[in-house]
């Protein structure tokens, strides 16, 4: 009987030690994507970070089709995953964005923090002309 207790809670600690960072940020990503819906008056802008780049779209859900999308790749500067990069990317974005007639989105930030690149990317969208 003692044995059943802590042959359970040494598999539960085993778990949780499990729990990694990449899990707990899909985790959040579901949860935010349960709340936020783009339509075709406002689209979304979904973001993705890697090690080497950072990718970035605008999505209508209703229709499933992505709208316009930019990376580091775009714009020459593949490996160098900075804030300036980040904030690159944002002011391409939504200069794409602007020729295809969109300038009012919502910003899904995938589970990431609002902090850092992602901050840096959304004030680039910002400056080069979008609303969220």
């Amino acid at each position: 009987m003692l044995e059943e207790k802590l042959v359970k809670q040494l598999l539960l600690k085993k778990n949780i030690m499990n729990f990694n960072k990449n899990k707990r940020r899909l985790k959040i990503r579901k949860s935010i994507r349960s709340k936020i819906f783009g339509t075709n008056e406002r689209p979304r802008i979904s973001i993705f970070k890697s090690n080497k780049a950072i990718y970035s779209q605008i999505i209508d859900d209703n229709l499933g089709l992505t709208l316009v999308s930019c990376s580091s790749n775009d714009i020459g500067k593949f490996g160098k995953n900075n804030i300036d990069t980040s904030k690159e990317v944002g002011i391409k974005l939504a200069k794409k964005a602007i020729k295809k007639g969109i300038s009012k989105v919502l910003f899904d930030r995938g589970g990431y923090l609002y902090h850092g690149k992602i901050k840096s990317f959304a004030d680039g969208a910002r400056e080069g002309g979008l609303i969220f």
